[in-house]
């Protein structure tokens, strides 16, 4: 310890970086999880199922840690925009996806999520300093899809490119997931992780139930677990971490998980299920690395040199 500070310091950024790198993990190998999931459960169904488990298990821990859930309905309201924007919506869309798309490559180009937020943020929140290596990032991310989904489309309209289109929006959700999150500011992180996921169930439940008729399928014991694993931990568990990101990090600094959960994401699906990508994605992967961490990395040590400790 230095004598001329007997107090240690805080450990702030270690400790948002260590829960950045943890969320990265989570989420990057959520891809992997999802195509096995869908392998035998239909998108809606599987992603009910989801958000209902991680939900239930989130109340249980906010019950044993003596949080309440509030109860009012404007809160109810903002819970049902967050559910819409960072479950329903874009991890329907995935689920949908990944039936035709490798789990590598949806890594990919939802990882795009912070070059959206950056783009809401300049245009409806403008929260977050503008700065020429978030200009350069943004050039390099959109250089990265447009190499891995033009070259497709040149192919014709086809249903992979319409799984890799369906895949950036699902990103565009995320970006204004991340935007709107800052509005859960003064509740405990699980609060609003809990109270999204089950305004998300009660929206897929009934589609579930009138789409998939879920009491006719037979999933496989492999999705089976690979649902249990999606919910408890990268759902559940995620999801605090993420809100407490929101809050430390930002919304631009929090999605710099996107770009560690790339490599995460494409190694887990080479690794487990056989994956490969092409040279043009391998190129793209590079781009939207270079370009996420460019806009990313100064925004989340100005967020975290800013947080209260």
């Amino acid at each position: 310890m230095d004598p001329m500070h007997p107090h240690p310091r805080p450990p702030g950024i270690a400790v948002e970086l260590a829960l950045l790198l943890t969320l990265a993990t989570l989420w990057g190998a959520s891809y992997s999880f999802i195509k096995v999931g869908v392998a035998t459960i239909p998108p809606i169904t599987l992603i009910a199922a989801r958000t209902l488990i991680a939900g239930l298990l989130l109340l249980v821990i906010m019950r044993w840690r003596g949080i309440v859930l509030p109860m009012d309905g404007a809160t109810w309201r903002r819970f049902l925009w967050q559910a819409c924007l960072n479950s329903v919506v874009p991890w329907t869309m995935l689920a949908w996806s990944v039936r035709s798309l490798d789990a590598g490559l949806a890594t990919i180009l939802n990882s795009t999520s912070p070059i959206f937020t950056f783009f809401l943020t300049l245009a409806i929140t403008r929260h977050e300093a503008l700065a020429p290596r978030k200009l350069f990032g943004v050039c390099a991310g959109m250089a990265g899809i447009c190499l891995i989904v033009g070259v497709e489309a040149l192919n014709g309209l086809g249903e992979q490119l319409v799984a890799q289109i369906v895949a950036v929006l699902a990103a565009i959700c995320y970006a204004g997931a991340a935007i709107f999150g800052r509005s859960f500011k003064g509740l405990d992180p699980i609060a609003p992780a809990t109270g999204s996921l089950l305004a998300g169930a009660a929206i897929l439940i009934p589609l579930s139930l009138a789409v998939d008729r879920p009491w006719t399928l037979a999933p496989s014991a492999g999705s089976m677990l690979a649902l249990l694993v999606l919910a408890v931990f990268s759902t559940a568990l995620a999801f605090v971490i993420y809100f407490r990101l929101v809050q430390t990090l930002g919304s631009v600094g929090t999605t710099a998980q996107a770009y560690l959960r790339v490599p995460i994401g494409v190694a887990v699906g080479v690794l487990f299920l056989g994956e490969s990508l092409t040279a043009t994605a391998w190129i793209g992967l590079a781009c939207v690395v270079l370009g996420v961490a460019a806009m990313t990395i100064p925004a989340r040590s100005r967020a975290v040199a800013g947080a209260p400790s």
